[in-house]
């Protein structure tokens, strides 16, 4: 046996010793000294970074999942922990692209891991500003009863669309984030009549809380439709710039076979944002079932070129181009929504 491979058995025997006794530092030294002796041993990256994850050395950290991965492709857990490291330092589009990845290749197989990658995937989202998607990932912590105070201001922050991190919410605000994350947990609970009288006391508390309406009535939707247009009404009445209450407002009218009235709702949020695809979206198809089509397919248009991959939008687009007798438009459009549907990453409007 060569003198290499008589060094790295003892190197890797202490590490193991010292880690199983705990002793971080020296068994982060050992493994540090292994890996360099061998870069091409899995398990000694694996210790290393899960090591100096737990002591708090992130950026050191990071580096040793990414080897990992080199010699270990779709490792969901070594994603995951690469894309802990991330949060800590403040690569957060890229911390949330591998936790989803290291999530969906099974990092979340045992609870204490879920919660944690779960949790952390709500933070994200809600600091990019992707507070529906955000919503979701929390909806597993109330479907499951799991709740603490911190996780209720972060279900509190995503709801009323604050693109903040728990640790920097306002001092001021923390009544209002609680009793916000509250009522939204207990509704995602599935406890209704609980999260009404919830949202109830919040709308009381806090008359003048902007997206509070909003966010029972993104709640309410997929259930009781009448119900939420009301709270997107009584938001646009709180605030008539708020273009997501308007757009919802809309799109839930539209769906109600309101056209008509979706109409001014529609016109409002186009005309608050109108770089904003799902509000050209749902103001090109309150124009034409409304019976004005080439208004209807401009801005349908216009919202393709915004989000080109928006299926929702090529829909509204084929069925427009037919009813004006545009039939090789009409034509082309269904065979791009075909197309489309084929490809996991389209995007579909559905507010």
């Amino acid at each position: 046996m060569s003198q290499v491979a008589c060094s790295f058995e003892d190197v890797t025997s202490r590490a193991t010793a010292a880690r199983e006794q705990n002793d971080v530092p020296r068994a982060i030294e050992l493994y540090a000294q292994a890996v360099q002796i061998n870069p091409n041993w899995p398990d000694g990256w694996w210790f290393l970074g899960s090591l100096q994850y737990g002591s708090g050395s992130y950026a050191a950290a990071g580096d040793a999942p990414g080897h990992f991965i080199e010699l270990t492709p779709n490792a969901g857990p070594a994603l995951a922990l690469r894309g802990l490291c991330e949060f800590e330092t403040g690569e957060f589009e890229q911390s949330l692209a591998d936790i989803d990845q290291g999530i969906f290749l099974g990092a979340a197989s045992e609870p204490r891991n879920e919660q944690i990658l779960r949790y952390h995937e709500g933070l994200l989202l809600t600091h990019l500003g992707r507070f529906d998607a955000a919503l979701k990932a929390y909806a597993f912590f109330a479907q499951k009863g799991i709740t603490n105070p911190e996780l209720l201001v972060a279900i509190g922050l995503a709801g009323l669309r604050m693109p903040l991190f728990p640790k920097d919410a306002p001092p001021g605000q923390q009544a209002l984030l609680t009793d916000t994350g509250n009522a939204a947990f207990e509704f995602m609970a599935g406890d209704e009549d609980k999260a009404a009288q919830a949202f109830e006391n919040l709308f009381q508390r806090f008359p003048d809380t902007a997206n509070a309406h909003y966010l029972y009535g993104l709640l309410l939707y997929p259930s009781d439709p009448d119900a939420a247009v009301a709270q997107f009404k009584l938001e646009v009445e709180k605030s008539a710039v708020n273009e997501n209450a308007q757009v919802m407002a809309a799109w839930a009218l539209l769906m109600l076979n309101n056209p008509s009235e979706a109409l001014p709702y529609a016109r409002q949020a186009a005309k608050i944002s109108p770089s904003l695809p799902t509000a050209q979206i749902v103001l090109g198809r309150s124009l034409i079932e409304t019976g004005n089509l080439t208004e209807g397919i401009e801005h349908l248009e216009r919202a393709t070129q915004l989000e080109p991959g928006n299926l929702e939008a090529h829909l509204g687009l084929a069925k427009a181009y037919s009813n004006s007798g545009r039939r090789e438009d009409a034509r082309h459009e269904r065979e791009l929504c075909l197309r489309m549907a084929k490809n996991a990453t389209t995007q579909v409007t559905q507010p």
